[in-house]
C-alpha cells in the first residue's frame, strides 16, 4: 500500500510575470506541481522544475484557442484538478498611454479584454469541471479594485471586465458548491508590477498602509484561498490592496 500523499495540482493562467510569477514560486515551494498558461513559450529562465513539461501556451483572447488548450491541459492531469487560478488579464491603453474609456475604446478592443479577463475563465472551469469535481478542489479569479470604482488608469473595458468577474465568482460558487468545488475571488490594488501606470505614488500615497503591495503577499492570498485552510471559505472576494477601498 502506497502512503505517499498524491502531489496537488495548480493550473494558473498568466504565469509569465508578476502576480502569476509569484503564485508559481508560492504553490512550488509548497509542494504542488504548477501548470502554467500563457501566450508565450515557456521561458527557460524561469526558476522552476518541470517548467518546460508542465507549460500550456494559449492564446485567452481567441476562443477557439481556449477551447482547444482544454483537452492539452486534461492530457497534462491525473483526473483531478486541486486549483484553478483565473489570473491572467489585459487592460489596453490609448496610444499616448492614457485611459481608455467607454467613449474611445474600439470595439475590437472591448471583445479582446472580455474574452481574456471575463470568457476565458467561464471556459476553463467548465472544460475542467470534472477533474475540480474529482480533487474537490477551489477556484480562484483576480478581479481588481478598479472593478468597484473608476480607477484613474484602468480602462473602462478592463474595468467592467474585472466587475464582471467578481460577479461571476458569486454565481460559480453557487454552481460549483454542490459538486465540493470553492470559487473565491481576490482584488488587487496597487501591486509593485511592471505594467504600474506613471503617477501611481500619488495613489500609493493615500492608502492607509502608504505602499505599494508586493506580488508574492498577493501570491500568499491566493495560496490561502486554494489551501485547507479556507475549507469553508466560497463566494467571497477578498480586498488585497492596502485598505484602497475603505
Amino acid at each position: 500500500m502506497n502512503d505517499t500523499p498524491r502531489q496537488r495540482t495548480l493550473v494558473l493562467t498568466g504565469a509569465s510575470r508578476g502576480i502569476g510569477h509569484a503564485t508559481v514560486k508560492r504553490f512550488s515551494a509548497e509542494g504542488w506541481r504548477v501548470l502554467t498558461c500563457s501566450r508565450q513559450p515557456f521561458d527557460a529562465r524561469c526558476p522552476w522544475p518541470g517548467g518546460a513539461e508542465s507549460h500550456i501556451q494559449i492564446d485567452l483572447a481567441d476562443p477557439s484557442d481556449t477551447i482547444r488548450a482544454i483537452d492539452e491541459i486534461r492530457e497534462k492531469l491525473d483526473g483531478r484538478l486541486d486549483a484553478l487560478v483565473n489570473n491572467a488579464g489585459v487592460s489596453p491603453k490609448a496610444e499616448d498611454g492614457g485611459r481608455l474609456n467607454t467613449i474611445n475604446t474600439d470595439l475590437r478592443t472591448w471583445g479582446q479584454v472580455f474574452h481574456v479577463n471575463f470568457f476565458a475563465p467561464v471556459v476553463l472551469a467548465r472544460g475542467l469541471q470534472a477533474e475540480l469535481t474529482g480533487a474537490k478542489g477551489a477556484i480562484v479569479n483576480v478581479t481588481s479594485i478598479a472593478g468597484a470604482r473608476v480607477h484613474p488608469f484602468a480602462g473602462a473595458a478592463y474595468a467592467t471586465s474585472k466587475a464582471a468577474l467578481a460577479a461571476l465568482t458569486r454565481e460559480m460558487a453557487h454552481d460549483y458548491g454542490p459538486m465540493g468545488v470553492r470559487v473565491n475571488a481576490i482584488a488587487p490594488g496597487e501591486v509593485e508590477t511592471s505594467i504600474l501606470s506613471p503617477g501611481t505614488d500619488r495613489i500609493v500615497d493615500t492608502l492607509p498602509l502608504r505602499r505599494l503591495g508586493q506580488p508574492a503577499e498577493v501570491a500568499d492570498v491566493i495560496y490561502f484561498l486554494c489551501s485547507s485552510q479556507s475549507s469553508y471559505v466560497t463566494g467571497t472576494e477578498i480586498e488585497v490592496n492596502a485598505g484602497q477601498h475603505v
